[in-house]
Formats: structure tokens, sequence, C-alpha cells
């Protein structure tokens, strides 16, 4: 602890944004554990650092007796005034005890301290800045696997995707490169862990902002998103001027925009439908591509019977009620439907 230490945190302090005081703080906690740790004194032992010098020293906080029975926590009258004359039976008296040797500890101890503290600040920074990046995509490439995790390298740290967070039909091989959804960035074990989504219905919205740029400028909204991942999903988009086919921008020229979504979802099937604030509306759209023929509302249940042609009846089910579910999802409202033949049976019961 010289002159070229304190020289060497005011640079820390410059170049990391780490406070000197703060690693002074820390080194010193550090020599204390260790001065207790070889030397097995009691717990009225304190470690002074001087902030301009580096200059350390320890001090032994005792009392003044006329008879010492320990001599770790006593100290003579005598010999205490030699120390500081004004002392009185009674007073508690700093003294000095820095060991010969404890230069050689100091020195250990503070590089292990300081080395320890930048890592951390180091941590807490890419903690900062991929905090700010949440809900948004990065393109990240797939470093390994195991039965829990898929783990990511986005660059400046590790990203982790559960198993839950992955899509079941998608096979990712280390090296695989493609997008992921920053779900959350949050201090755990020895790195930062910043957890990342290739299910959630986030992913398709940013990707739409990526790829369309009449969202990207807010021309066209997405109001709605209703997903299961690596199969289906539902996209809510409206526009407020006249001129603006939401759907067509969407869908692109030839559709190639929608094209290289469902490229990068590997070949998730996206449905884009419009929004309306009309909500029979609204659900006959949700269930495209079937064409609906009457949507029957209950406010009160917010439930909707959808009447379709008997011929439509399948498609606006869907494969396992996969189109009628998400349509449900989309919307908000418990979708029942049913042919003409059916309805009419049900009003005549």
């Amino acid at each position: 602890m010289n002159d070229e230490f304190m020289q060497a945190l005011y640079k820390i302090e410059k170049e990391k944004h780490l406070p000197k005081d703060v690693l002074l703080q820390a080194i010193q906690s550090a020599l204390l554990s260790a001065y207790k740790k070889d030397y097995g004194t009691a717990n009225n032992v304190s470690v002074d650092i001087n902030a301009n010098s580096g200059d350390i020293k320890v001090y032994a906080a005792k009392k003044v007796v006329e008879d010492v029975k320990n001599s770790a926590v006593e100290i003579d009258l005598y010999k205490a005034r030699d120390i500081r004359p004004d002392v009185q039976l009674g007073d508690i008296i700093n003294i000095e005890v820095t060991p010969k040797d404890f230069r050689r500890i100091a020195a250990k101890a503070a590089r292990d301290i300081v080395l320890q503290k930048i890592h951390e600040v180091e941590k807490d920074i890419i903690l900062d800045e991929y905090s700010e990046k949440e809900g948004e995509i990065l393109t990240a490439t797939v470093a390994r696997l195991d039965r829990k995790n898929v783990y990511l390298d986005l660059g400046k740290i590790e990203g982790i995707m559960p198993m839950n967070e992955t899509v079941p039909s998608e096979i990712y091989k280390v090296n695989d490169r493609l997008k992921v959804y920053i779900l959350e960035a949050k201090k755990g074990g020895k790195s930062p862990n910043v957890i990342v989504s290739r299910s959630h219905p986030g992913l398709v919205k940013r990707l739409f902002e990526l790829e369309i740029p009449e969202i990207h400028d807010g021309i066209v909204d997405i109001r709605a998103i209703a997903r299961e991942a690596g199969h289906r999903s539902k996209v809510a988009v409206y526009s407020k001027y006249d001129k603006i086919d939401p759907i067509g921008s969407c869908i692109g020229p030839k559709g190639t925009r929608i094209q290289t979504i469902m490229n990068e979802l590997r070949g998730e099937r996206i449905d884009i439908v419009e929004w309306s604030l009309m909500p029979e509306r609204f659900i006959a759209n949700a269930l495209s591509p079937a064409k609906v023929l009457e949507v029957i509302l209950n406010e009160k249940e917010k439930s909707a019977r959808v009447i379709v042609p008997k011929n439509q009846l399948s498609l606006a089910i869907g494969k396992e009620g996969q189109n009628a579910r998400l349509a449900a999802k989309l919307t908000g409202w418990k979708i029942d439907i049913k042919t003409p033949d059916q309805q009419e049976v049900n009003e005549t019961k």
C-alpha cells in the first residue's frame, strides 16, 4: 500500500466509475478479517487506511486499568500515560499493534478485493445495460445446451433460455443464430442472469416492428396478439389512416414481409386480422380464414355465439380447436361456433 497503489485506485475510480472510498472501505474490511485470522485477536481491533498516502495501521482499543488481567483488551495506567499523558482510569485508548509483516498481508488482500469489486461493478454495468433492453429482441448464438436451459451468446454476456421459454417444435444446435426476446435481467450467482424467450408473444410483436416500416413508424398499430408458439399466431392490426391497408402493409409485396417473419419463427403460421372497436366485427375477423355469417353477443358474460356456414365449421374451429382458441385469446371473448342448423335447433329449445 503505497503511492503507486493509491494512484492505481484513482485510475480505477476514473475508468471503472467505482468510488475510491468504496474500494478503501472494502479493503479495510478485508484487512481486518485477515488480521483477525492470522493473529487471533479480540473484537477490539480496527484498521485505519490513510486515503492520501495509503499507509495502514492496526489499532487495538484497550481499557485503562490498574491491574491488567487481559492484555488483549486492557492496558496499565502508566503505560497508557506514556502514549497519552492525560488518560485516566476507565478510559479507552487506541494502541497501535500493526505487525511488521502486515504490508505483505495488506497487499494481497487489497489486490484481491479490488479485483472482486471491479468484477462486481462490471457485472452491474452489464446488468443495467440489459435491464434497459427488457422487452426488446436481440440476435443470439446458441453456445451450449443442457436438459434445463439453452445458453446463448448475447455478445457481452450469456443469456439463458429456460425450456418453458423455448418453442417445442424447434431444435436448437450449437452455433445456431436466432432472434430472442429479452424477458428479464437480474442478479444471480456468479454473473447476471439475462432470461430470454422464443415463445413469448412479444417476440412476434418485435419482429413485426422490425420488418414492417408502417408499424415501426406508428402508422399501423398492433392491438393484440395470441400465440401458440411453433404452431400459429394471430395478430390484430389497425390503422387510423383511411388510405392505409393495415393487413396489406404487414403482408408486404408478394407476401415478402410476413414470409420473413415466418422464416424467423421457423415456419410458424401467422394470421393477420383487422382489429375493430366493434366486438362483433373483431370476433368475425379473428376467426379468419373462416367466413362468418353472424355474431351474437352476450355482454354480461362476455361471450359470443358465432354462426358460420356448415362448410366453414371445421375451418372456423381449426385443428384441435386451435383457430377458435386463438380467436378467443385475441379478442378476450368466449366463442361458441355454430352452423345455422345448429343455431335453429338451439332457438327451438
